[in-house]
């Protein structure tokens, strides 16, 4: 008996964008390149996607080690909605969304920063030396310290390539067109 391949349905040219020319749909959210990103906002993309990662992974060996006795592990829930919500915005930022680029910036880029060098800054404030730090390490820090650089050094780089010369100009012809289109 012989079987009749269905060829591949074809979607009409223009599919998958909205008619500014970005990508919609479910187009929108593949993790490979995109036609018209350039490589330093899919660069950007994929390290905010890593820092994300980063804090998820995190927060799963804090839940671990709270689990096992260690300190409490709260605010898993707003954890939770922290990731998915930036991880829509960072999708947002990659079709050229230039309030989802400003978002990153501020939020991530700014706040959650602070949020993941405020500890060891105070901690040093305090007069603490650093050579300390090792020797009150403990499993845990030994696990999340190379999350945490990890972390730290994809929302640094995520944010120069989010806002370098072909990035900004990505951003601007995205913007025209949404624009034009209105």
């Amino acid at each position: 008996m012989r079987k009749h391949r269905v060829p591949p349905r074809r979607l009409p040219k223009g599919a998958g964008r909205t008619s500014d020319g970005t990508p919609a749909g479910a187009s929108a959210f593949k993790l490979g390149a995109l036609p018209g990103v350039p490589r330093e906002v899919q660069a950007s993309f994929l390290l905010w996607l890593a820092a994300v990662a980063a804090g998820v992974a995190e927060t799963a060996i804090r839940v671990v080690g709270s689990l096992a006795g260690g300190p409490d592990s709260s605010g898993l829930l707003v954890r939770a909605v922290v990731y998915v919500a930036a991880v829509y915005v960072i999708f947002r930022m990659r079709i050229g969304k230039r309030w989802a680029r400003l978002t990153l910036a501020v939020l991530l880029g700014g706040i959650g920063t602070l949020s993941l060098v405020i500890d060891p800054i105070t901690w040093l404030a305090a007069g603490n030396p650093l050579g300390e730090v090792f020797a009150q390490a403990d499993v845990l820090f030994f696990l999340l310290a190379p999350i945490r650089a990890v972390h730290l050094a994809a929302v640094v780089t995520a944010l120069v390539f989010m806002f370098l010369p072909a990035a900004n100009a990505y951003f601007r012809r995205a913007s025209s067109a949404s624009k034009s289109t209105q």
